[in-house]
């Protein structure tokens, strides 16, 4: 096996994903027309400035919109920013929200309030908005709703679950955005980071009806173990925290379009794949699991494809989980990573990569973060001959430091989208 070249493929294949989700080349022909009044863009997520920035071109542009009725604001991750003209975009803190976003959030509250029945309210939406876009419930300070996100995370709880939690602990999830325009006509382009691309759980729902209710996410929090500030645990009991519901009032002069999903992005890569000659085989863009557990089950259909002698690109989408057992630092993709190497035990011939689409994957939230990391055949060997134990890695959850001492992290650096995890494995 040529490695630099199978590094290369991957890469390819990983790039036509993201590119299918990229907003430079989908959100145009989603825009609606412009309103008599004012453009009030709010976006949020890792997206939220690439979104801002293309509906801009398109209005000011292709449109004539004068700038004076574009006004917004953008929240996006650390690292995330990019000029979009006169909407402001706000660096914020992901997956822990911080004093930013929480300030940040309180303009857009106030600029969706603003807005009159000739205007428009263009909420552009993608993943990591639940941490962008925080207002805690009344009695939440913002360090209680850090405690919550961190207890949340290292519960192993799946994103619905998380969010179902979130947006009874907010004044802007949940449908919460919605209510504060007024009436004002609303329109939503989402682009999907979740399993099933359920609006309500993309970014915690921001502007659409929320059929979870407080029972629910208190269920969740008992049936996980959370150890939540006690200032939490009084919000998920009181009444006044309750998601507003299909047929409220809110919702009658709203919109909700998705505009890129997982599964088209892994559509693209089925077509990328099928390109470099591999028979490809699409587990799907909504696999959800235990990374570990996924990776050792994928790695038995690797194995047994290179029995038949096949030639095959395994492909998978979703967004995996993690139980926090150890200290260590990683994220899904390179436990995922990690454990398909352990399972592989150094097969010739089956080359992989794990990667986020937004390009970071779990680590210290800076943009520098790896993605997620290669897999190849002298993986464990290349390990051996540095003196790091892959299975003592996994048991601490340090699959960071495990690939980049060995210089297998896959580090792409923003990708200014979001549609989830990219898996893929080629057996040759």
């Amino acid at each position: 096996m040529d490695e630099e070249r199978k590094r290369q493929d991957l890469v390819a294949i990983f790039q036509e994903a993201v590119a299918a989700a990229h907003p430079a080349g989908i959100l145009a022909p989603h825009l609606p027309p412009p309103p008599i009044g004012r453009i009030v863009i709010l976006a949020a997520g890792k997206a939220a400035a690439s979104m801002a920035a293309a509906a801009v071109t398109h209005y000011r542009d292709s449109q004539s919109v004068p700038e004076d009725r574009l006004v917004g604001l953008a929240v996006t991750r650390d690292g995330y920013a990019l000029d979009a003209g006169p909407i402001a975009v706000v660096e914020a803190g992901h997956p822990l929200p911080n004093a930013r976003g929480l300030e940040a959030t309180g303009r857009v509250l106030e600029l969706a309030g603003s807005a009159g029945p000739d205007d428009l309210v263009l909420a552009l939406i993608s993943g990591g908005g639940s941490a962008n876009w925080l207002l805690p419930a009344e009695g939440v300070s913002l360090a209680d709703k850090q405690a919550v996100t961190r207890a949340l995370l290292r519960s192993g709880a799946g994103i619905g679950e998380i969010n179902c939690v979130r947006k009874h602990l907010s004044q802007v999830k949940g449908g919460r955005l919605a209510g504060a325009c007024g009436g004002a006509p609303l329109v939503t382009l989402a682009i999907s980071d979740v399993p099933g691309d359920d609006p309500s759980v993309i970014a915690s729902g921001p502007t659409v009806p929320d059929a979870t209710t407080l029972a629910d996410a208190r269920a969740i929090v008992e049936r996980r173990g959370l150890d939540l500030p006690e200032s939490c645990r009084a919000a998920l009991a009181s009444d006044a925290n309750e998601t507003p519901k299909p047929g409220d009032p809110a919702f009658a002069a709203t919109n909700y379009t998705i505009i890129a999903t997982p599964a088209a992005s892994l559509e693209a890569a089925a077509k990328a794949a099928s390109a470099l000659g591999y028979r490809v085989e699409s587990l799907g863009a909504d696999v959800e699991g235990e990374a570990r557990d996924v990776a050792a089950e994928h790695a038995r259909m690797a194995l047994a494809a290179k029995a038949r002698g096949e030639r095959v690109a395994i492909l998978s989408g979703g967004e995996l989980t993690v139980t926090i057992r150890g200290e260590g630092e990683g994220g899904p993709n390179q436990e995922y990573a990690l454990a398909l190497a352990i399972a592989l035990s150094g097969a010739p011939d089956i080359a992989a990569l794990s990667g986020d689409t937004d390009g970071t994957d779990g680590g210290t939230g800076l943009s520098s973060d790896p993605a997620g990391a290669f897999v190849l055949p002298d993986t464990l060997e290349r390990a051996k001959a540095a003196g790091i134990d892959p299975a003592a890695c996994l048991a601490a959850n340090d699959s960071t430091r495990f690939f980049r001492t060995i210089g297998d992290l896959f580090v792409p650096g923003p990708t200014h989208t979001n549609v989830n995890d990219c898996r893929i494995i080629l057996v040759d």
